[in-house]
């Protein structure tokens, strides 16, 4: 018997995360001057990012609630595990 897992990303502690399109990704880069390798890295099988279908070098946009900032943005690299 296989049993269905729940959507891990409808947890209220599970920021949003998105994949960047390459357009996206390249305004990214230009904006911060950084490359792919200096980002912080997230792992493909990351159980939050299964359902974008991440590929090694995708950028992950991760949107977290904050009381102070009103709403962080964090960037990381797809890695392979």
């Amino acid at each position: 018997i296989i049993k269905k897992m729940a959507d891990i990303n409808k947890h209220l502690l599970v920021p949003k995360h998105a994949k960047l399109s390459d357009a996206d990704r390249k305004k990214l880069f230009e904006k911060y001057s950084v490359t792919v390798r200096e980002l912080p890295k997230i792992m493909k099988d990351d159980p939050a990012i299964l359902k974008l279908n991440p590929k090694v070098g995708d950028v992950i946009m991760i949107e977290r609630e904050s009381k102070t900032a009103g709403k962080a943005v964090h960037y990381r690299a797809v890695i392979d595990g």
